[in-house]
């Protein structure tokens, strides 16, 4: 049987932990950042887990992660 496929894009945006949590990088941190506050940009700095129904949804798109 051939190798499963993974969405690239997938791939790209998000990583699979050791204890199996989808890790992703949260997102509005490129441009337009005067008007954002210091405590907002603070906490955009730090990846975030997906809840348990789009982690399945994840999942499905990385076969191998």
């Amino acid at each position: 049987m051939p190798k499963m496929k993974t969405r690239r894009s997938a791939a790209k945006r998000y990583s699979v932990t050791g204890s199996g949590k989808v890790k992703y990088k949260k997102q509005g941190l490129r441009h337009i950042l005067t008007k954002k506050s210091t405590k907002r940009k603070r906490s955009l700095r730090k990846s975030a887990f997906l809840s348990d129904p789009e982690q399945k949804r994840a999942k499905l798109l990385l076969p191998y992660g």
